[in-house]
């Protein structure tokens, strides 16, 4: 019995042995830590910097033919032939369609027959009347049938003049059973194959020419935009240059500029149409697609830049943290010009240089010491200009 006590009291004192032991250890590790206060808040922080910031408008745009032309039929009859290749390139003047033309022919050659015959009779009519007068003179006719001679020959000249204008209806009808290109363009799939009978009346025309270069796009803006715009253009008496831009690679995809402003603005949507002007050499714009516009509005030079995400906004306005000696921070009024593309445009407050925090601001207050990190990458790399 003595000796189960002896081993319990020899278990209990190494027991409170090893206790003391841990007790030191841990204390020791902490003195350090408690001497050196909190550790540092780990953030991503970038340098603010100097650059040219182009100020912009971005909208979304819809590309258009600069003209766009729907052939139609301007006279009844059967499409003998259409010589083009569907899906090519036309000029201007270009045969696209022809008509059978032997009633408008046959109706011309009647209508000149009538005119040849009516210029005939007001001929003659012409001599008697001259006749007329020279008898009149002498006093050997009364002035009564002078007069109406007089009248016969206006009438003959009013039955000419209706003949002309008929023989021209005939010509004009004839000139029709031949369709020209009005423009240099490109068509698109035939509508109506020849042997079918086409009339003015049919709605949905033979086929259409889109003129593809050059090009337009078209897109809406903001008023308020607009009025910017306005403004840098002097009332859009200058061109101003735009860049078009793929919206699922954002590739460029050409450069023009804004020729046409809408006169009004949309009271249903608050925004101002406008339609830009683009070479298109290569044809990489297409009538009917969807792209992303950029219109430039002026150059910022030399302008003081940092990350929009270091941009702060509290009660008195905005603000940064600024990671000052000693790596602590210190919480600075700022006034942002603008923010453009993930970058803002600083006016005063930061100095080029000096870091600002861009992440972990949340967990900030002023005079704590930061650990910076480094960023990603894919995040390290610098906004678009």
């Amino acid at each position: 019995m003595d000796r189960r006590r002896r081993l319990w009291w020899g278990f209990a004192g190494l027991t409170v042995l090893l206790a003391v032991l841990l007790t030191g250890v841990i204390r020791k590790h902490e003195r350090p830590a408690r001497a050196g206060g909190p550790p540092p808040t780990p953030v991503f922080a970038a340098q603010a910097s100097i650059r040219d910031v182009p100020l912009s408008v971005t909208a979304l745009g819809t590309v258009q033919p600069w003209q766009g032309v729907l052939i139609r039929a301007q006279v009844t009859g059967i499409l003998k032939r259409a010589p083009f290749a569907e899906g090519t390139d036309v000029a201007k003047g270009q045969l696209l369609a022809e008509i059978d033309e032997a009633l408008y022919r046959a109706a011309l050659k009647q209508a000149q027959g009538t005119l040849i015959r009516d210029r005939a009779l007001l001929a003659d009519a012409r001599l008697d009347l001259a006749r007329y007068r020279t008898l009149a003179a002498q006093d050997s006719i009364a002035r009564q049938q002078v007069d109406t001679q007089a009248a016969l020959v206006r009438q003959d000249e009013g039955i000419v003049r209706a003949d002309e204008g008929a023989v021209d209806t005939a010509r004009t009808n004839l000139d029709y059973c031949r369709i020209l290109s009005p423009v240099d363009g490109r068509v698109g799939v035939r509508l109506v194959d020849p042997g079918n009978l086409v009339s003015p009346s049919d709605t949905t025309g033979l086929l259409i020419v889109n003129q593809i270069v050059p090009i337009a796009v078209t897109f809406t803006v903001p008023q308020g935009d607009f009025q910017r715009l306005s403004d840098v253009s002097d009332a859009f008496s200058r061109p101003m240059g735009v860049q078009a831009y793929s919206q699922e690679t954002s590739a460029p995809l050409g450069q023009g500029e804004v020729r046409i402003a809408d006169n009004h603005v949309d009271p249903a949507t608050g925004t101002v149409e406008l339609k830009a002007r683009f070479p298109n050499a290569g044809k990489r714009l297409w009538p009917g697609q969807f792209v992303n516009v950029r219109l430039v509005l002026q150059t910022l030079q030399n302008a003081t830049v940092i990350p929009s995400g270091a941009v702060n906004h509290g009660p008195k306005g905005s603000f940064a943290y600024v990671v000052g000696p000693a790596r602590k921070v210190v919480m600075r009024p700022i006034t942002v010009a603008t923010t453009q593309e993930g970058i803002a445009v600083i006016k005063a407050g930061v100095r080029p240089g000096e870091m600002v925090v861009t992440d972990g601001q949340l967990s900030l207050k002023p005079g704590m010491a930061v650990a910076i990190q480094s960023p990603p990458a894919a995040a390290a790399k610098a906004p678009a200009s």
